[in-house]
């Protein structure tokens, strides 16, 4: 799958769950936490930077925006560098590039040395951070991975819980410059995170022709953007939904602050509520790893993020209708539960539809199309509420959005994936690598053993008969069934 030979997540290399991967697992709670935390705590020197700059707040807005549009849509970019030098160095080099960014953004003399340095390079080396981080995520759990994508995923309220009462106390003592100095000293610590992403090594294997040809054509076939994920269903499906789906999830998150001042409310009171959506979600995304993660609900993982999915628009659109702080504090609590639960599920959910070996390519790819999502959503939400001066609006359309996204998982997967939860259920308890879908390929798609020669000597046919029983004791029940019928096949011969 790429160049870096050992960080291929090969199907020869069995996911530990645990050991080594406990450090992976923290690195990519912290890189978590940057990359969606960093945006909206940028934002606490917005003022500064227009007193300073003489711009409107529309203009320091784009500082945020630039860096989300890098973090998403430098997706396939982050998939070729991994898949051409591994996780490892790329997450190294997005630490430096990140850190260099704030640091000469605290130098900046005009708004676009800061859209230049914050949002693009900043913006990059987050994203050369996130992608890495949760594809060796995938390599170092497998029964284990919803919890360790639900813990993962917690390092984004944690770190918004943090990141933005610590950028208010830096601005207060030493100003945005100083501010931002800070910070990026703070996120040299994506490279110590980078450090952690140690590449499973592969057992060594017995030369032969056979392995020789199998790793002659693994290599012929390893590229450094798989677009034949395309080609699955499911991965389409996901796709499609996902990218409705960020249409309309950012935006109450974005506004219900305002909506509360807008009711009369205060700006501390008003700025609590998110302090309890992001308390909510922290407790949420573990949970719902831990939920996804039974026996019974890991096969029907695609149906619960739907689940999570609709309570969410649900949520917004009963949101829509609130006139009073009271009722505004119950819809932060119901949406940080089910905010939570999509942002401990969509990466799970894509993990588990195109595998480990094809996850590089498919996540990258699929942040592509979010990115232009995530570009068009709040702004769109922002001309809306200009127009009707109304936030039941706002709040109604992402509502929409969100329900949108999940019938179009819920309705094609069942429609047009013919997968039964029998056989992914035997796929999960066999405790394969890579994803249910791709264990199950795996096991129908196994080379068939040559048959023997129906017309040797008696004495041969038994000698050759022993040693193929043998050879069926060793590699399963499967081969075991063809030599069965290879043997009566050759006693019908003979006869």
């Amino acid at each position: 799958m790429g160049g870096v030979v050992l960080d291929e997540g090969a199907s020869g290399v069995k996911a530990p769950d645990g050991g080594w991967g406990w450090a992976v697992l923290f690195g990519c709670f912290i890189i978590t936490g940057f990359s969606y935390a960093f945006p909206k705590a940028v934002s606490v020197f917005f003022k500064e930077l227009i007193r300073e700059f003489s711009v409107g707040y529309s203009d320091t807005a784009w500082i945020s925006s630039i860096l989300l549009a890098m973090l998403y849509g430098t997706g396939p970019v982050c998939s070729v560098l991994v898949n051409r030098f591994g996780c490892r160095p790329v997450m190294m080099v997005g630490g430096l590039f990140a850190a260099l960014g704030m640091i000469l953004a605290s130098f900046a003399t005009s708004i676009i040395h800061i859209y230049l340095s914050i949002g693009v390079l900043t913006g990059l080396g987050l994203a050369l951070n996130f992608q890495p981080s949760l594809i060796m995520l995938n390599r170092y759990f497998s029964e284990k991975r919803p919890l360790a994508n639900g813990l993962a995923a917690a390092g984004s309220p944690v770190a918004l819980c943090c990141l933005s009462p610590l950028g208010q106390v830096l601005q207060y003592k030493y100003g945005w410059r100083g501010g931002f100095l800070v910070l990026g000293g703070m996120l040299l610590n994506c490279c110590a995170c980078g450090a952690l992403m140690r590449p499973l090594t592969a057992p060594q294997k017995v030369e032969n022709s056979e392995t020789g040809a199998q790793g002659h054509e693994d290599k012929t076939k390893a590229k450094l953007l798989d677009f034949t994920v395309f080609k699955d269903r499911g991965f389409l499906i996901y796709t499609i939904a996902a990218s409705i789906m960020v249409l309309g999830l950012f935006v109450p998150p974005v506004f219900v602050v305002s909506y509360a001042k807008e009711l009369g409310n205060e700006d501390t009171k008003s700025a609590l509520l998110l302090t309890i959506l992001g308390f909510i979600d922290i407790f949420a995304r573990p949970t719902c790893g831990i939920i996804a993660g039974l026996k019974w609900v890991r096969p029907r993982c695609v149906y619960l993020f739907s689940f999570a999915l609709v309570f969410n628009g649900t949520t917004d659109l009963i949101g829509s209708q609130s006139r009073d702080y009271t009722s505004l504090v119950f819809f932060c609590i119901f949406f940080g539960i089910s905010y939570g639960m999509v942002g401990a599920l969509q990466f799970e959910v894509l993990m588990a539809i195109v595998g480990t070996q094809k996850f590089s390519s498919a996540i990258g790819l699929v942040l592509l199309m979010e990115a232009i999502a995530v570009l068009v959503g709040p702004p769109s939400a922002g001309r809306l509420l200009d127009h009707t001066k109304n936030y039941m609006f706002v709040f109604l359309l992402a509502g929409i959005e969100v329900v949108l996204s999940a019938l179009v998982l819920s309705i094609c997967n069942f429609l047009f994936i013919k997968t039964s939860p029998e056989e992914v259920d035997a796929a999960v308890e066999g405790g394969g690598v890579s994803g249910e879908m791709e264990q199950l390929q795996n096991h129908t798609q196994k080379p068939k053993e040559p048959n023997g020669n129906a017309t040797s000597q008696k004495d041969q046919d038994v000698t050759e008969e022993k040693g193929q029983q043998e050879e069926t004791t060793r590699e399963g029940t499967f081969l075991q069934d063809r030599q069965v019928a290879d043997s009566s096949v050759n006693t019908e011969t003979r006869l």
